[in-house]
């Protein structure tokens, strides 16, 4: 049969069916092959066409019917407004950093490294014998595997100076990434509304993980330096203050890296206020031309609670980070954290440590330092000749990422939608500040895909904000 036979079996079809009402059965392929005098073949051919046209059904083992046909209506949520009140906190919406970018853009919005910087022999074969292993089977305990409590706690032994006590296994809680162990901490060291003093600008994570703890973020102004400590002394006394979030090595998004001197500072006025200072190392792995030097490494009163991350540096399917604290602090962190997630996968957290302590890491870690240096200096070239406008404050040390401070006047939101329109994704600088934004800034990543092609999307930028200034 030819197609002239397929369209008219179809034709009669479809009029047979717009006067059947909804559910009614089709004659059986055999009665249609009779009736129409065709080829099996031509008749399921047919009936496939009015199916996926969305016309007929077919039951399997019972026959083919008319589809009823379902009229869409909107669904009604308004009872949700009722249940839910007011949100504790404003909401502030997933980061751009979080984006995913087609293909076909340049991405300098990441705040993750591009694939070729992760060690991914040493992760697929430690996830290969984790698998093999009982971590793939039995419950982990709840503060961790001891032998990754017991590496963390050897990353800081080896930078405690003398006279001061050492971490011990016991003070680590493995998390399942650091996003979560923040959340875990503020919740334990913040109660209620009370204040959180936090570096400003600061990791957008930091100020969404306070706001979903329901606690009153404390701008405290912070510079290329780190934080002035009579800044940080005024905010304590004025806000009555007990916990000070910061990131003393290539801060997100600035880059900055504390001086031993103003670490000790900061560090002095923490404990004459009899507070904590939350340290977020999540750059650890990330040094260029410096190495990371942890405030925790001099403290033993238990004033320093430490986040350090693997998630970035191994993998982003790994999301294994631990905090180290001491006395109470960490019994209280320990069950808010178990609230949460109650442990953290045995198998991610044998495949971290697989990887950290293969000889492989330190090569990989080397050869590491080398690549983000090269994509830092091509993309800090590329802007200083294509965006002349932008103001790069410091050039990081470690990191990923460049901070840029853009002509006052400058939209950074409709900026960022002009870069888009052209192929580029930034980020525009407005999230990582916990109140207003102190000026126009975006956040570019140099540890993104195709460094090749940092010189193209500057310029793009520049382009860009030349329309937005006009």
């Amino acid at each position: 049969m030819n197609n002239d036979s397929s369209s008219r079996i179809a034709a009669r079809l479809r009029e047979w069916i717009s006067g059947a009402p909804p559910g009614s059965r089709l004659p059986s392929t055999r009665a249609l092959v009779a009736e129409y005098q065709a080829s099996p073949v031509t008749v399921q051919k047919v009936l496939r066409a009015l199916a996926t046209q969305g016309l007929i059904e077919s039951r399997p083992g019972v026959g083919t019917f008319v589809r009823e046909v379902r009229t869409a209506r909107p669904s009604d949520y308004g009872w949700q407004t009722a249940a839910l009140r007011s949100p504790q906190a404003r909401l502030r919406p997933l980061s751009a950093a979080m984006r995913t970018a087609p293909n076909d853009v340049i991405a300098f919005h990441s705040g993750y490294p591009d694939r070729e910087l992760l060690p991914e022999r040493l992760v697929r074969a430690a996830l290969t014998r984790a698998a093999r292993g009982d971590a793939a089977l039995l419950r982990p305990p709840a503060a961790g595997l001891p032998e990754l409590q017991s590496w963390f706690a050897q990353e800081l032994r080896g930078s405690t100076p003398a006279g001061v006590n050492p971490p011990t296994p016991s003070d680590v809680i493995v998390l399942p990434g650091t996003q979560s162990g923040l959340s875990s901490v503020f919740r334990a060291l913040v109660a209620g509304r009370q204040a959180l003093l936090m570096e400003s600008p600061s990791y957008w994570g930091a100020i969404l993980a306070a706001a979903q703890a329901g606690v009153n973020v404390v701008p405290v102004p912070s510079s290329p330096e780190g934080p002035e400590p009579e800044e940080l002394e005024r905010a304590f006394r004025e806000s009555g203050a007990r916990v000070f979030y910061a990131q003393p090595n290539y801060a997100n998004p600035s880059g900055a890296q504390w001086s031993a001197r103003r670490a000790e500072e900061v560090l002095e006025v923490v404990r004459r206020n009899g507070a904590f200072l939350v340290e977020d190392d999540w750059a650890h792995d990330f040094g260029i031309t410096s190495d990371p030097e942890p405030l925790a490494s001099r403290d033993d009163s238990g004033h320093v609670v430490y986040l350090r991350s693997l998630t970035k540096s191994v993998s982003p399917a790994i999301r294994v980070g631990a905090v180290v604290a001491r006395g109470p602090a960490r019994d209280r962190i320990l069950a808010a954290q178990g609230a949460e997630s109650m442990y953290v996968s045995g198998l991610l957290q044998a495949a971290a440590l697989d990887v950290v302590t293969q000889p492989g890491w330190q090569t990989h870690l080397r050869g590491l330092r080398h690549q983000l240096q090269v994509r830092r200096d091509l993309l800090a070239t590329s802007l200083r000749e294509h965006v002349p406008q932008a103001h790069l404050g410091l050039l990081p040390k470690g990191g990923l990422n460049l901070w840029a401070r853009l002509p006052d006047g400058t939209d950074v939101d409709r900026l960022a939608r002009g870069c888009e329109a052209a192929g580029v994704l930034i980020a525009p600088g407005n999230e990582w500040f916990p109140a207003e934004p102190a000026g126009p800034f975006i956040r570019l990543n140099y540890a993104g895909p195709n460094p090749g092609a940092f010189p193209e999307g500057a310029r793009l930028i520049g382009q860009a904000l030349q329309q937005a200034l006009a």
